[in-house]
């Protein structure tokens, strides 16, 4: 059998006489069977419009990246995901059993990951796009081309997104995972597990797919729109008055218009901003002040940023709506940032990867894994990094070596610089006995 019948589960057997480029080509052919998935989700959020909130208002993707808390939480999370470094790092021990651990620049992943993914995006293109989708969607996938490299059979050539709502997992009765795929075109293909890169929510409700944000925070994306909407109604409706004149008498025409265009001089003149005006006629100026049914609204308002808030885990003053000055303390926000919000994705990543690039017989040598380099957000002053690479390289205490700090730089090695820095000469001088 060819490379068609083993991509799609019928030989287990790989076969080298065949190129990548079927693969791309038995998706986009019509199959032998046509589906309609009337039960899709994608489907029935089209037909009602969005999905339906306790505010009585239908909340679409729209709406929802429209709500500015919302949007800033998750560009902050997929360009965070998709500029940090993603690299196939190599685990080997030697025959004393010293581990060496380098990047395994000389696999067909590598490229991928680091580079280009495929033709059409950037490595900060592709895992932006990729973490966008698993944000709104719960689930975000992309084909896997496979092709010989270097003589290997089986390795990644390309990492190519499939569309949005197209592909949906299947658990057999006897616990086999499939994949199936409905093209744009019409009708519907069945992918295995080898062909398939599944990045999802690392919050799941059958273990398939994961959450979806949009279905988790459509309560409080619902209010804050209907918030934001009444508030759009009073500034339509022009009644945001500083106040008003009042008089026990009766104006004449005269009167009101003389009034009229002294009003306006003042508008039209800057410097007057702030003035009080010389009334005549008897008037008596009444400035309007905030109600407590204003006050209560814009702090609605503000609570409802904040429950979105939430549901992402992106902390406040990150979302630009906490009014407290974080001064230095911006290094401690940073590393909130990166533990609480951004490490559980670090590890999704990772292990989907793993899961569905690395072939059967890498998993088991457990040599290969990935990893993200997250050391770019946590960075400090120049003066907080000399202060730890000291420290790094101290001479009684180092652990690490010259080359590992000028690495961190983007500086080349030097000669000796992969050694660790030898005890100074009076840590290792005797002590000479007191007398007593």
């Amino acid at each position: 059998m060819g490379f068609l019948d083993r991509l799609f589960g019928r030989d287990p057997v790989a076969s080298s006489e065949t190129s990548a480029a079927a693969t791309v080509q038995r998706i986009a052919r019509p199959a032998a069977y046509e589906t309609l998935d009337m039960d899709s989700p994608a489907l029935a959020e089209f037909l009602k419009g969005g999905r339906e909130s306790a505010a009585g208002v239908s909340v679409s993707e729209t709406m929802a990246l429209r709500n500015s808390t919302f949007f800033r939480a998750v560009h902050l999370i997929a360009s965070a995901m998709g500029m940090l470094p993603t690299h196939l790092m190599r685990r080997t021990v030697d025959a004393n059993g010293k581990e060496t651990i380098a990047k395994a620049k000389d696999h067909a992943l590598y490229r991928i990951l680091h580079k280009r993914p495929n033709q059409y995006q950037t490595a900060l293109e592709f895992k932006s796009y990729m973490q966008l989708l698993a944000l709104l969607d719960g689930n975000a996938y992309a084909l896997i081309i496979r092709g010989i490299v270097r003589g290997k059979l089986n390795q990644v050539i390309a990492l190519v997104p499939l569309k949005r709502n197209s592909v949906t997992p299947k658990l057999s009765d006897d616990f086999k995972l499939t994949f199936e795929y409905r093209r744009p075109s019409g009708g519907a293909v069945v992918l295995q597990p080898q062909d398939v890169f599944h990045f999802r929510h690392p919050i799941t409700r059958d273990g398939l797919k994961g959450v979806n944000l949009i279905d988790m925070a459509v309560n409080a994306i619902g209010i804050a729109a209907q918030a934001e909407k009444a508030a759009g109604k009073v500034l339509k409706g022009g009644v945001m008055a500083g106040g008003a004149l009042e008089t026990d008498a009766t104006l004449g025409p005269e009167a009101i218009d003389e009034l009229k265009n002294s009003m306006r001089e003042r508008q039209a003149d800057g410097d007057a901003a702030g003035e009080w005006l010389v009334l005549e006629e008897g008037l008596k100026a009444k400035p309007f002040v905030t109600s407590a049914k204003d006050a209560q609204f814009d702090e609605m308002r503000k609570r409802q940023a904040e429950e979105v808030s939430r549901f992402t885990g992106v902390p406040r003053p990150l979302l630009m709506f906490d009014e407290t000055s974080w001064g230095s303390g911006i290094e401690q926000l940073g590393l909130f940032f990166v533990t609480y919000c951004l490490m559980p994705w670090f590890v999704a990543w990772e292990q989907a990867i793993e899961r569905s690039c690395l072939t059967i017989e890498e998993q088991d040598a457990d040599e290969l894994y990935v990893k993200f380099n997250e050391g770019a957000l946590l960075r400090g002053s120049l003066k907080d990094q000399a202060d730890f690479f000291a420290k790094a390289l101290g001479p009684n205490s180092a652990y690490r070596t010259p080359d590992e700090v000028r690495a961190a730089f983007d500086l080349n090695p030097i000669p000796g610089g992969d050694q660790l820095p030898a005890p100074s000469a009076a840590s290792t001088k005797p002590k000479e006995p007191v007398d007593e």
